[in-house]
């Protein structure tokens, strides 16, 4: 049978890959939008090839992402070559039951699958292979993981393949992805690699560091003074034994607030409980001043005020209580009214309206972790001639001081996304929603409003950009802030992330050679 491939040609790296994963089911880490799907596609043909009466079962974690990979597959394939169907908790189950029966090729996610198996519309047994996008979530995403389970149990030839930008940098769960997948070999390619980069644009990088405002150090001292109290009170309770980062003290919470709902109520722990939550707030109100907006900090302090005089709890009474909450709220309120901002957003305006001067057909993403920062960009943004910015958030509804509501339906984050390829919106003002998986078009820029400190979200972001045509990322940073320390706990991850995933390569080349070298001896033994 011919190659029915259809208006597209897989490159030398995708052909090596497709190799591996004929026969082996297969780990590939490849960055966003460089080709995981067309793998995917190569892959299902081969398979439907090999076991013409068995299906082919593709998952991604959201609605939209598989029904972005089934329009991939019906462009690239002839219309006749397979029945493919979308299957969403939408469909009703019997007919889920009967589309099963008759598909070539389903796209679903993990969670609709696994509760049709569980309830046993049908089973797995004639699936020859199991697509697993962003599978890094294999871990915490039980569906997933339980789909891969039963597959493992049930299919008649099981091939499984599971597609990621990064797995994540600790080596121990890298390995519990590759255990749940029953994965056999793994394929890794960066911007760096050899066979890659001929077809990559060259990305211009460049961090922008800033001067943290003095004015805003009067504010973080006194933040700071109530943090280092809260955190010595748990310390001297005999509860906090680490480092007082964010990670620390949540684990500290959770310890505190476990042992009193097993009925451990003693004095020292409902005290450790208050101080805990009063510290966990305080470094998040810091977070804010650092990195973010003056106004997002005003929301939360707000929120904070009105929390307390509704009496909701006693940690957020006492902490608005403090006279160093009340001089660090009057000081942000003076500078507010006096109009001055945190210095990223008249950096970011001056960046934008220097890269739109120099390209004015340039589409950019705009990444930032919170909401009303988000806001805050998008309207900065819209004062700039030519610029016509959207945020781009999830589904949740969310509502702020102001009474200011974000949150998108599905149907609206596809139209902002066509909208955008169509150059009628030149910015998108991105959170998470905008680094994962989505079909958003190439991008000239990609700004990150501030650096995160995971891996997997630092890649994809960077993703976006210079794929098909020349590129820029920029990171603004605020120097002598957590800035600085989400950038480089980052970039070490990464670091580690690679280091971990040639081990486990290692590893899997090893136990290849070893039944290799069994082989041999069997051989030479008859």
């Amino acid at each position: 049978m011919e190659n029915p491939l259809q208006n597209i040609s897989p490159r030398e790296y995708q052909q090596k890959i497709l190799e591996t994963c004929k026969d082996k089911s297969c780990l590939v880490i490849l960055p966003t939008g460089i080709g995981k799907t067309l793998i995917s596609l190569m892959l299902a043909i081969e398979r439907m090839k090999k076991f013409p009466s068995e299906k082919i079962l593709f998952l991604a974690p959201t609605r939209p992402l598989a029904e972005q990979h089934l329009n991939y597959f019906k462009k690239h394939l002839p219309e006749l070559y397979a029945t493919m169907e979308l299957f969403t908790g939408k469909t009703e189950a019997k007919k889920r039951e009967e589309l099963w029966q008759n598909a070539d090729v389903i796209l679903s996610t993990p969670q609709c699958i696994g509760n049709d198996v569980k309830n046993n519309l049908y089973d797995l047994s004639n699936v020859s292979l199991l697509i697993q996008d962003e599978c890094h979530r294999c871990l915490k995403n039980y569906a997933y993981t339980y789909v891969a389970k039963k597959y493992k149990e049930q299919a008649k030839n099981p091939l499984l393949f599971g597609l990621t930008a990064s797995p994540g940098y600790e080596k121990a769960k890298i390995k519990q992805i590759c255990d749940n997948l029953g994965i056999e070999a793994v394929e890794i390619r960066t911007r760096e690699s050899e066979d890659v980069k001929e077809y990559l644009q060259e990305l211009k990088f460049e961090i922008v560091k800033l001067d943290f405002p003095s004015e805003f150090n009067d504010i973080r001292v006194l933040l700071k003074k109530i943090h280092d109290k809260k955190v010595l009170e748990l310390q001297n309770r005999k509860l906090l034994f680490m480092p007082p980062t964010k990670k620390f003290l949540l684990e500290c919470q959770h310890k505190i607030m476990r042992a009193i709902s097993a009925g451990n109520k003693n004095f020292n722990l409902l005290l450790g409980a208050s101080a805990c939550a009063q510290a966990i707030k305080v470094q998040y109100a810091l977070e804010l001043l650092e990195t973010q907006t003056l106004s997002s900090l005003s929301s939360y302090m707000q929120d904070l005020f009105q929390q307390a005089s509704q009496k909701k709890s006693k940690a957020v009474q006492h902490l608005v209580a403090s006279q160093e909450f009340n001089q660090a709220y009057v000081k942000m309120q003076e500078l507010i009214a006096k109009k001055v901002e945190h210095p990223k957003l008249a950096k970011l305006k001056e960046i934008v309206s220097a890269e739109l001067k120099q390209n004015p057909k340039m589409k950019a993403i705009v990444f930032a972790q919170f909401r009303d920062t988000l806001l805050k960009i998008n309207k900065t943004m819209n004062e700039i001639p030519n610029i016509n910015a959207r945020i781009f958030v999830g589904q949740a509804k969310k509502e702020n001081e102001k009474g200011e509501v974000t949150g998108l339906s599905q149907k609206e984050q596809r139209e902002i996304i066509n909208e955008f390829s169509l150059g009628k919106i030149n910015i998108l003002c991105a959170s998470q929603i905008g680094e994962e998986g989505l079909d958003i078009i190439e991008v000239s820029n990609v700004i990150f409003y501030e650096p995160v400190p995971s891996e997997i979200r630092t890649i994809q972001r960077r993703g976006r950009t210079a794929r098909l045509m020349k590129g820029s990322l920029i990171i603004l940073m605020t120097k002598a802030t957590r800035d600085e320390a989400y950038y480089w706990a980052a970039f070490n991850k990464e670091k580690k992330m690679k280091k971990a995933i040639s081990d486990i390569q290692a590893e899997f080349d090893d136990k290849e050679a070893a039944k290799e070298e069994n082989k041999e001896n069997q051989k030479k033994l008859i």
